[in-house]
C-alpha cells in the first residue's frame, strides 16, 4: 500500500510525538521531577522484560485480554442487534434509546459490586467492558442505518422488498462505515472497562496488578502493567483505524 505524502507527515509527526513522550518520560523519572512514583522509562521497561516476571505478566494478559475481547464480541453484538431492531420496529426506537443512555449513564464504579454480586468477581470486568462497547456500537449504528439514500430505499419500496431484505442488502452495508468507526471507538472502552471491573477484587489481570502494586508502593510493577494496558490499547486502536480506512474507502 502506497502511503500519500500526507499519510507519511502523519506517520512521521506522530512518530516523532512518541518519540519526545518516551524522552519526556526518561529526563522526568531521571531528574525525578516528579518525585518517587515517577520511575525512568528504562527502569520500567527492564523490569518488564525482566526473564523472571514473564509468567506474572504473562498470566496478567491472558486474563485481561480474554475479559476484553469477550466484552468486546458481547458489546458488539448487543449493540448491532439492538440498532437493527430498533431500526426495524420504529416504536421501539425511543424506548431501546432511553434504555441505552440510561445504562451508559451510570457510573461503571458504581455497576461493579452489583455485578459481583449477580456473576462473580472475575467476570466483572468483561461485563462493564461490554456496557461501555455495547453503547458505543449501538450510537454509531443506529446513526449509520439511516445513512441509505432515499431513492434506493424507493427502489427496494417499488421492488416489493421486505424490511428485512433492505436492511440486509442495503441499510446495512450503508451503515458499515458508522459501525467500523463505532468499533474503533468501542476499544478503548472495552480495556478501560475490562481493567476497571479487576480492581474489584479479580483474580487475576492486568487490573489486579495496578491494584496490588499501589496498595504495596511497587511502582515499577505499576508503571508495568499500566505500560501493557495502554501500548495495547494503542496497538488494537491503529488497527482499527487501518480498518476504518479500508472500509470508508470501499463503502463511503
Amino acid at each position: 500500500m502506497k502511503l500519500t505524502r500526507h499519510q507519511m507527515q502523519d506517520l512521521a509527526l506522530g512518530i516523532i510525538g512518541i518519540l519526545l513522550f518516551l524522552i519526556g518520560w526518561e529526563m522526568i523519572g531521571y531528574y525525578k521531577l516528579a518525585g518517587l512514583t515517577w520511575p525512568r522509562f528504562s527502569t520500567v521497561m527492564a523490569y518488564l522484560f525482566d526473564p523472571s516476571r514473564r509468567g506474572l505478566f504473562g498470566r496478567a494478559m491472558a486474563s485481561s485480554f480474554s475479559m476484553i475481547l469477550g466484552g468486546y464480541v458481547l458489546g458488539f453484538v448487543i449493540g448491532l442487534g439492538a440498532a437493527m431492531l430498533s431500526y426495524l420496529v420504529k416504536p421501539l426506537q425511543p424506548g431501546v434509546d432511553r434504555l441505552a443512555s440510561t445504562i451508559n449513564a451510570i457510573p461503571p464504579i458504581a455497576l461493579a459490586p452489583l455485578f459481583i454480586v449477580l456473576l462473580s468477581r472475575d467476570v466483572t470486568g468483561m461485563a462493564i467492558a461490554t456496557i461501555n462497547v455495547f453503547f458505543v456500537i449501538y450510537v454509531a449504528a443506529t446513526s449509520g442505518l439511516e445513512r441509505s439514500r432515499q431513492n434506493h430505499r424507493d427502489l427496494f419500496a417499488v421492488l416489493g422488498a421486505s424490511r428485512v431484505k433492505r436492511l440486509i442488502r442495503l441499510d446495512l452495508p450503508a451503515a458499515l462505515p458508522s459501525i467500523v468507526s463505532g468499533m474503533k471507538y468501542a476499544t478503548p472502552a472495552a480495556f478501560i472497562g475490562a481493567i476497571l471491573g479487576e480492581w474489584f477484587g479479580a483474580s487475576r489481570g492486568l487490573g489486579l496488578l495496578m491494584v496490588s502494586a499501589m496498595q504495596n508502593f511497587q511502582i515499577p510493577l505499576l508503571w508495568s502493567a499500566v505500560f501493557i494496558a495502554s501500548a495495547a490499547s494503542l496497538i488494537v486502536f491503529g488497527l482499527m483505524s487501518l480498518l476504518e480506512r479500508f472500509v470508508h474507502g470501499r463503502f463511503s
